[in-house]
């Protein structure tokens, strides 16, 4: 009995000793993918120290040894192992080799969120709002009137989703006009603007669009999804040119709108051309929605794009940003699916591309003190989503690689005086 003991006892001090850290693995033995980054959020929260493993398993996290740790990760479903002092320096010491495509980044403050978008219920879901729900982050939800008022100083991370920065109501016009959604999202956005005091709503749009520029320029992390992307670069390369037609604002539009824009206004496309159609929808030559089937065939089997692998050491902001299991991540639609290549300015970083298509998916830029980062398609687990469709249950797709991207860009921030030392 007393050897028995002895024996226990030596095993719980060496435990207690040795066992240090968790590591959440990223490959594909993790469980639960988008849960580790709730898990990793939630550790930030508590200001426990967090590293974030570049290119190492699939860009683990490693986390100082608690039994609140391993607790939450049990109540989560996702996927740890614990390891020791002496594993997790050898394993830095490796990391650390300058031959090996790998870094360890500390994470140091929960970036505090803020999604834009409108109080009412919209006939589509958000794939943002979605997996900051289903990974347990929190976020607040902020519009053109907090935009207004300057709210955003109070937020590190912004995210803009499905929105039409340019006043034309998504160019939904021609097939939902008589809708109840599209007149109600018509009566509202008329209404905030005439209380912010816009005569029309392209114009508190657009004040909207500056107030995320300044937010970017002042040292803000922006990510934008689907139509929010091209529509927002329009909205502030359109600047005092009248591209909305009369049944978005009463009166006709620019015929000469063209020849006015000002690309250099705009974060990332240029030499793109509007349409001038208001009954298509569609808001430029930016979005090969039309294209990519006709002209080059594609389908959902062929529709995927190839991340790039970025030097960790050397590019540790898109590192962190494609950080992923797979490097292949299947496509999917939106209003704006993709971006075409022809239209991306050349000082834009390319993340992800269909090569082959000559599309763009996944790009980013820095302005000011900030970065922004835009994503194309709509939901990265529904190939085709249509609007008023139930949203996507992301428990049945809890590995989802074009998921992570989105999660990627949540806890990018937390690594941003990381970033500026270097």
């Amino acid at each position: 009995m007393k050897k028995a003991l002895f024996i226990f006892l030596f095993f719980s001090v060496s435990f207690k000793t040795f066992a240090s850290y968790v590591l959440i693995p990223m490959d594909d033995s993790q469980k639960n993918h988008l849960k580790a980054y709730g898990l990793a959020y939630w550790a930030l929260k508590g200001e426990l120290e967090i590293y974030w493993l570049l290119n190492y398993r699939g860009g683990s996290f490693m986390i100082p040894n608690a039994k609140a740790v391993s607790n939450e990760c049990t109540i989560r479903g996702i996927s740890y192992e614990i390891i020791s002092d002496a594993q997790s320096s050898g394993m830095l010491a490796e990391i650390a080799n300058p031959e090996v495509n790998q870094d360890a980044v500390k994470l140091e403050k929960a970036p505090k969120i803020a999604v834009y978008s409108p109080k009412s219920k919209q006939p589509w879901d958000d794939a943002v709002t979605l997996v900051l729900q289903y990974a347990e982050i929190p976020y607040d939800v902020v519009y053109d009137e907090e935009l207004h008022h300057d709210k955003l100083k109070e937020y590190d991370w912004l995210h803009l989703h499905h929105e039409d920065f340019t006043g034309q109501y998504g160019k939904f016009y021609a097939h939902f006009q008589h809708t109840a959604w599209y007149q109600a999202d018509v009566r509202e956005n008329e209404s905030f603007a005439k209380k912010l005091g816009f005569a029309k709503v392209s114009l508190m749009k657009l004040n909207s669009a500056k107030k995320i520029k300044d937010f970017v320029f002042n040292g803000g992390f922006l990510f934008a999804m689907c139509s929010a992307t091209d529509s927002y670069d329009i909205a502030l390369a359109a600047e005092g040119i009248d591209i909305c037609e009369t049944m978005f604002d009463h009166d006709p539009m620019d015929k000469n709108a063209n020849s006015k824009i000002d690309y250099s206004k705009g974060f990332a496309f240029e030499n793109y051309k509007l349409s001038m159609n208001p009954y298509e929808y569609e808001y430029s030559t930016i979005d090969p929605f039309h294209t990519r089937r006709h002209q080059y065939g594609m389908t959902q089997k062929t529709d995927v794009f190839t991340l790039f692998d970025f030097s960790a050491k050397w590019d540790p902001v898109p590192t962190m940003l494609c950080q992923n299991h797979t490097q292949t991540i299947q496509g999917f639609w939106g209003q704006t699916v993709a971006f075409n290549k022809h239209y991306v300015k050349k000082n834009v970083l390319i993340m992800g591309e269909a090569k082959a298509f000559n599309e763009a998916r996944y790009i980013h830029g820095d302005f000011g003190k900030g970065t922004w980062t835009f994503y194309a398609g709509h939901d990265p687990e529904d190939y085709e989503h249509r609007v008023e469709e139930p949203p996507t249950d992301l428990s049945l797709h809890p590995n989802s690689p074009g998921y992570r991207l989105i999660l990627n860009n949540i806890l990018f921030p937390a690594a941003k005086k990381k970033k500026q030392k270097t």
